[in-house]
């Protein structure tokens, strides 16, 4: 004799289960903190030459074809000096410490840049933004992505127009101009 419970048992039970991947969240609303902004100016010393470079290649593409010689794969870490103006003697005011790679197969120099801008004298003294972004070098203004940062650029956005100041095509050498617009918390 079948039991008359068997089939409500069952739906009962397969309710449940579905009723397990079931959960309840509480909405969390962001506090608005007031946004601030921040305009900075500095030259980025980018040296790959003399007995102390600041800029290195640690890694190459196995070139295939010796005829045809392309920039294309390099990876470069670098230390660069951040100074307050375009001379050697300028006030050292930071730091951009990262890789840049050359990321164009093509004659037309671009490098895909992971860096981060370290202040490390005045009111920023502790604070840093990070730039992950395409630069095409050979453009005479270029727009490069802020994408985060730390100290009292927490949360930061923003972007960094720059041009070469100084660029020997030659050895690579060149001080760049920046000027960044960063918001922040």
């Amino acid at each position: 004799m079948e039991n008359k419970f068997t089939p409500i048992l069952v739906l009962f039970l397969c309710i449940n289960l579905v009723n397990c991947g079931y959960y309840k969240s509480k909405k969390i609303v962001p506090h608005h903190l007031p946004n601030k902004v921040t305009h900075l100016h500095f030259y980025y010393f980018d040296i790959h030459t003399g007995n102390n470079p600041s800029a290195v290649i640690v890694a190459r593409p196995n070139q295939t074809n010796p005829k045809k010689s392309s920039l294309f794969g390099t990876v470069y870490a670098i230390d660069n000096p951040l100074r307050e103006g375009p001379e050697e003697t300028s006030n050292v005011v930071g730091n951009a410490q990262g890789l840049y790679v050359s990321s164009s197969q093509t004659k037309d120099v671009t490098l895909t840049m992971y860096v981060d801008f370290a202040f490390t004298s005045g009111e920023l003294n502790g604070s840093s933004f990070s730039v992950l972004s395409r630069n095409p070098v050979r453009e005479p203004t270029r727009e490069l992505a802020v994408v985060g940062g730390r100290g009292k650029f927490r949360m930061a956005t923003g972007f960094a127009l720059i041009r070469a100041h100084f660029l020997n095509v030659t050895t690579a050498d060149g001080i760049i101009e920046y000027n960044v617009t960063i918001f922040h918390y």
